[in-house]
């Protein structure tokens, strides 16, 4: 499993500006999944305008990114303070080539890293039979598979 500092935002029932983490992550063997924060976010097979992953148990959706050199990893039309892994910011600074963090963009917390991971797996292994629920692809699924009866063949 790959780790590395990641841009973690999410997107239902926000805009530009919903609860934004900045973290290092973990990814599953396929590079898919990733797991941050007791959750398994998952990409989405038709990404959408504002997210790339979602929330397997939730169905939440996320916007995920890589960190940027300049430090505005939030959307241009987004604001709010950025959570920032309290375990992360010495390799966040070194990265920005800075010394401390602006006070007015981030906010210190404790993130949790210590979950057990296996619980994902039977929701995992159940993908297989229904497509990512998300977008178009749940309701091709479901037109292919309930054509006859919303159709009456």
């Amino acid at each position: 499993m790959e780790t590395k500092l990641t841009y973690i935002e999410l997107k239902t029932g926000f805009s530009d500006n919903g609860p934004a983490w900045i973290s290092k992550i973990e990814t599953s063997k396929s590079g898919q999944t990733i797991y941050f924060n007791d959750m398994a976010l998952k990409k989405l097979k038709t990404p959408g305008l504002g997210a790339n992953h979602f929330d397997i148990e939730s169905g939440e959706e996320y916007w995920i990114s890589g960190i940027k050199k300049n430090g505005l990893d939030r959307h241009w039309a987004g604001s709010g303070k950025v959570m920032i892994d309290e375990d992360i910011i010495d390799e966040y600074l070194e990265f920005l080539n800075c010394s401390e963090l602006e006070k007015s963009k981030y906010i210190v917390v404790s993130i949790n890293k210590t979950f057990d991971k296996s619980r994902f797996d039977n929701i995992e292994n159940q993908e297989s039979e229904i497509p990512d629920y998300s977008h178009l692809e749940y309701f091709k699924w479901y037109w292919d598979n309930n054509r006859k009866k919303l159709i009456k063949e």
